[in-house]
């Protein structure tokens, strides 16, 4: 599936309509889909926030406007609508934006500051995101609540809650095993006073006891006594709760019974590794999701530690499998004594061991794998008379409360062994390295140009085709030409992401040079087996303004003797309108060449069709989040139809990408859109290879 940002449904409160394209396009160029509404007055913006859902406000602070930000951020306050709220002001000014967000704005900044614009942009939109994500999970949490409050009263069990020694809450089968018909007159009790005089004692120390380790699932052994006097010998296992809201203890009761040993030893061996008698994966990863849990809720930090073992297998080739068991139960043993009881020592696979503390500094558990580390490589390990050396990697993940789940953090810690011994003068490993999480974020502004040009240099960059389909039946093929640069996991990305979000550099002309060349050879080369093939090539904005580009072009046209209209050169809604001037040159030029010229994300502008009433565009590929919602509701798909309509009248040739599944076909074809292109027809692939003949 293609993966994509969900769409912006965007409030612009600005008297100038260039300037609030210009923000739509900077948002765009972020790389987020946009539906904008310029608001023109109070009516307007009344009328909008009734009649649609919005997730930003951005609002200009200029003097005499009739209906300001003040006023707008009024409206939205007194609707209790929960949109962020950003003011853009022409100047620096403390005063005003202390106020603005005394007043419920989020933030208040200079229209200039385009690049902290989209920031404050993105952030208010995770937030945003956020909250609605947490609105929902409040409403499961009370629907889990009634559902669990339902459990509780129909169980068998008998479950009561406690605070401060005193019941809050009992279920029917407790108070049936107390002997009690009320819960208000069980309210009134405390719980010691449902104990034998002898058990008061065991449990006041129990409960101390757990009040320290906050173990869930601890038990005693007790005798209780009824409303009758009776006595009931029963076995208490209590846990941390919440009730309404509230901490309190759960305790339930159970008529004493003579496997509860056996279970105990049961559970203990579940949580064992069999050969080192060390605890085994399952209980590391369920302590470590336990701490990650703890380091959010109490702000708490620890560490975790990946042991492996250095060249295990050439090892475990040299004393057999019988030997490596040996070897492998004597460093446990090893592990044990510098781990002791600082924290939690298991065993995870065959070469590798984990060590978790918590509560924990980082710092301390460097200091410690250090020690084992040495204490490892001086050991000798005696195996069946042959002295075998050992050495290990460590590395070290902390674990604070912006760690991910358990599986990633173990991820981080193994991702930190493995860059140990790819790191120089660590070839054999032996080593400790802690994990870095800026150095495995995306790259920066400061080493993105690097980071491309080294990619460039390695011949890490892939060209990738996907067909688009003519819908009327014609025979044609064409395709459009992506670009994906490997990084150093091999993982595809586009090396567009990496260039700075106020706009690309002269890197995007290298990059956009190369795909041109590249794809240039490509169809030279597909074309001379017998296809008609045409390609649509991406460009960005600095190729837009680049004057020596066109002259470069077509010395590379006539050198791989391609015919111009083989090439089709795409160009983003929001590139066109903030370079105007510049694109309509291009176009120009480009159909000089006899290339053709295409604009995709079409339809995110406030005013789309003025960039076609400037740049003589062939076709125009509307923008994937049209394809999203005309398949959740009515009103988009007429609004697709009109915009289909109204390009066809203009002589323009319509795409629609993102063409996920059948059911969108047919109302594409009523609508008389000519093209379609998306992961139903084919992925991206780095072959041209689809069968026209069989669309």
């Amino acid at each position: 599936m293609q993966k994509q940002n969900s769409t912006v449904h965007l409030l612009i409160l600005d008297p100038s309509q260039n300037d609030a394209e210009s923000v739509v396009s900077l948002l765009r160029n972020a790389g987020r889909a946009t539906r904008a509404h310029r608001i023109t007055s109070e009516e307007d913006l009344e009328e909008a926030l009734k009649t649609a859902s919005w997730d930003l406000l951005l609002a200009r602070d200029l003097e005499e406007q009739e209906f300001g930000p003040d006023d707008a951020l009024a409206m939205v306050k007194r609707m209790d609508k929960d949109i962020p709220f950003i003011l853009l002001t022409e100047t620096e000014d403390r005063e005003r934006t202390v106020n603005i967000m005394r007043a419920g704005a989020q933030d208040a900044l200079p229209f200039e500051y385009t690049d902290l614009m989209v920031l404050t942009a993105k952030r208010e939109l995770a937030a945003l995101e956020e909250r609605r994500r947490r609105r929902v999970l409040d409403s499961h949490l009370r629907e889990a609540e009634q559902r669990c409050q339902l459990l509780l009263e129909s169980s068998k069990d008998a479950i009561a809650y406690i605070n401060d020694g005193m019941h809050i809450y009992a279920n029917q089968s407790y108070m049936e095993l107390l002997g009690y018909d009320d819960l208000d007159e069980l309210i009134c009790i405390p719980v010691l006073d449902t104990l034998t005089p002898k058990s008061q004692e065991k449990y006041k120390s129990f409960m101390k006891g757990f009040a320290e380790k906050r173990e869930d699932g601890m038990t005693l052994n007790c005798a209780a006594r009824r409303s009758d006097d009776q006595e009931l010998n029963v076995t208490m296992s209590v846990s941390a709760a919440t009730f309404d809201g509230e901490a309190c203890t759960q305790i339930v009761l159970q008529p004493e019974h003579s496997d509860a040993e056996l279970e105990e030893k049961l559970k203990q061996i579940s949580s064992q590794d069999l050969l080192t008698g060390l605890y085994n994966r399952q209980y590391l990863m369920d302590a470590l999701g336990q701490a990650i849990a703890e380091a959010g809720k109490n702000n708490e930090t620890g560490a975790l530690a990946y042991i492996a073992l250095d060249n295990f297998m050439s090892t475990k080739t040299r004393v057999g499998i019988s030997g490596a068991d040996l070897l492998l139960g004597d460093l446990a043993t090893l592990l044990r004594e510098y781990s002791a009881d600082k924290g939690t020592l298991a065993r995870l696979s065959d070469d590798a061991f984990c060590l978790m503390r918590f509560p924990c500094n980082e710092k301390d558990l460097e200091e410690q794998c250090n020690q084992i580390r040495k204490a490892v490589e001086d050991h000798l390990f005696d195996i069946n008379g042959r002295t075998v050396p050992v050495t290990v990697s460590i590395g070290i993940a902390a674990i604070t409360e912006n760690s991910p789940n358990a599986e990633d953090m173990l991820g981080r810690a193994h991702t930190a062994t493995a860059e140990l011994k790819k790191q120089e003068g660590h070839t054999q490993g032996n080593g400790v390295l802690v994990y870095n999480p800026a150095d495995h974020e995306t790259l920066d502004e400061t080493n993105s140009t690097e980071a491309i040009q080294k990619a460039l240099d390695e011949n890490r960059f892939r060209l990738l085709f996907q067909p688009i389909i003519n819908l009327r039946g014609e025979d044609e093929e064409h395709y459009e030409a992506f670009v994906r640069m490997l990084d150093k996991d091999d993982k595809e990305i586009s090396p567009y992401d990496f260039l700075p979000p106020a706009g690309p550099s002269d890197t995007a002309i290298r990059i956009d040079r190369w795909v041109i060349l590249q794809t240039i050879k490509q169809l030279a080369s597909h074309r001379s087996r017998g296809h008609d093939t045409r390609l649509f090539l991406n460009i960005t904005s600095r190729t837009l303004q680049d004057k020596t580009f066109t002259p470069w072009l077509s010395v590379a046209l006539k050198a791989s003797r391609l015919p111009g209209d083989s090439l089709i050169f795409q160009i983003r809604e929001g590139d066109a309108n903030n370079h105007m001037k510049q694109a309509r040159e291009f176009a120009k030029a480009v159909h000089e060449l006899r290339c053709r010229v295409s604009i995709s994300q079409f339809g995110c502008a406030l005013n789309p069709f003025n960039t076609l009433k400037h740049i003589d565009a062939d076709y125009v590929k509307i923008d994937g989040s049209f394809t999203e919602e005309l398949q959740k509701n009515d009103e988009a798909k007429d609004q697709v139809k009109e915009m289909v309509k109204s390009l066809q009248n203009a002589g323009k040739l319509t795409i629609i990408p993102l063409v996920e599944n059948a059911g969108v076909l047919a109302t594409l074809w009523q609508a008389g859109v000519n093209y379609i292109q998306g992961y139903y027809l084919q992925a991206p692939v780095p072959e041209m290879n689809y069968d026209f003949g069989d669309s």
